[in-house]
């Protein structure tokens, strides 16, 4: 029988799966462990992939989490819903070939909007793979100069879209960048032990992993996650059934990784710092555990896919914050949705330093009013720049 949970159960399980707590079967020390964990992370904002990484690797750097990605612990490509994630390397092939395929369903009319054509497109991969061959390693702006070269249009959204094209047909990925500058290379030099899975295997494998990362979870959420259909979704599951345990949580069946079925559900109480496009909310069509309705139109101005970071306190969100990266130090700018005493905004501003020490930065921290126009003292000790305290 599927043990039940409450919601405040089923917070402090989710937050375990998503590395946020200590996790009784695991200890990722790497970009690469952290990555396989969940399979994919959504990146399509890189510094906030790789906040995403560091909150979930204590006292390493951004230069750490750079480094690693550079030794090719992790790389960047479309596997699914059309959005750029961070995939395990050797896993990049097979993942296009189960769930970023599946973006290629409507490319003919958004290449018709382009003024691009089948053929246009199989020739950027063409003009791309030559041109990176070899070891080679391209900026977006060469690689969209090289297009240009070799006749193609790049103009308004036609460049990005034969970037995407390239990279989800399995020919390009997007490596680090160098300096600011994004940069692609070919997928089989750049990942060139790939892991070679049969449909139901990785089927499979992509459910386990998306059931770890972010149980409980239910069957459509995993297919808004992957982007698969709710049959393939529940294919998957299934074919997982011996690495999951089921639960339900007011009423509704969910699925749990079987090393967490038994383990301690203590209240969470902890503070973090999440960037706008972490797993903690992007995982999920479904965020009303995490995220008062209430606060939605804050936490994704104007609901356009735009997510802002978030302050997190005791599994629900509590605020969002902007940074500001200077020469000399990085300046925070603090958004409360909810009332924060002195003692809970020191504990806001310990996780931001968290971040500012990723960085390796010294952090100032600007409080706005909070909703309704009361204003919240400051946190005793701590510098406030600007804003309204």
């Amino acid at each position: 029988m599927p043990v039940d949970l409450s919601a405040a159960d089923a917070l402090a399980l989710r937050m375990t799966s998503l590395l946020l707590r200590p996790h009784p079967s695991t200890r990722p020390g790497t970009v690469a462990e952290v990555v396989e964990w969940f399979g994919a992370m959504q990146a399509q904002d890189l510094a906030s992939g790789l906040w995403s990484l560091g909150a979930r690797l204590p006292g390493r750097s951004v230069a750490d989490v750079q480094v690693a990605l550079e030794r090719r612990e992790a790389l960047r490509t479309w596997p699914m819903r059309g959005t750029v994630h961070l995939v395990p390397s050797a896993d990049a092939r097979w993942m296009l070939e189960l769930t970023g395929v599946r973006s290629l369903a409507g490319v003919a009319t958004r290449r018709a909007q382009l003024g691009l054509t089948e053929a246009d497109a199989d020739r950027a991969v063409d003009v791309l793979g030559a041109a990176l061959a070899g070891g080679g390693r391209l900026t977006r702006a060469q690689c969209l100069a090289t297009l240009r070269a070799a006749g193609l249009g790049t103009e308004g959204q036609r460049g990005y879209h034969l970037l995407w094209y390239a990279s989800v047909r399995g020919v390009t990925c997007v490596a680090p960048n160098v300096g600011t500058e994004q940069t692609f290379a070919l997928l089989d030099e750049w990942a060139p032990t790939s892991h070679r899975l049969e449909r139901d295997e990785a089927l499979a494998l992509l459910a386990h992993r998306y059931v770890r990362g972010h149980g409980p979870v239910t069957d459509r959420e995993f297919a808004g996650w992957s982007g698969l259909t709710l049959t393939d979704a529940r294919r998957g599951l299934a074919a997982a059934d011996d690495a999951l345990s089921t639960v339900r949580v007011d009423g509704t069946p969910m699925y749990v990784d079987a090393a967490l079925a038994d383990a301690p559900r203590t209240a969470p109480d902890d503070v973090l710092a999440l960037p706008g496009f972490d797993e903690y909310l992007l995982g999920f069509r479904d965020r009303t555990l995490m995220l008062d309705p209430a606060h939605q139109a804050a936490v994704v101005p104007g609901n356009n896919g735009i997510f802002q970071a978030t302050v997190v306190r005791a599994g629900r969100v509590v605020g969002v914050w902007k940074r500001k990266v200077g020469r000399t130090a990085v300046t925070v700018t603090i958004q409360p949705l909810t009332t924060l005493d002195i003692a809970a905004r020191a504990r806001v501003e310990q996780a931001l330093g968290r971040y500012a020490d990723f960085l390796g930065l010294p952090a100032r921290f600007d409080w706005l009013t909070r909703p309704g126009g009361v204003t919240a003292p400051a946190a005793p000790g701590r510098p406030v720049v600007g804003g309204q305290r």
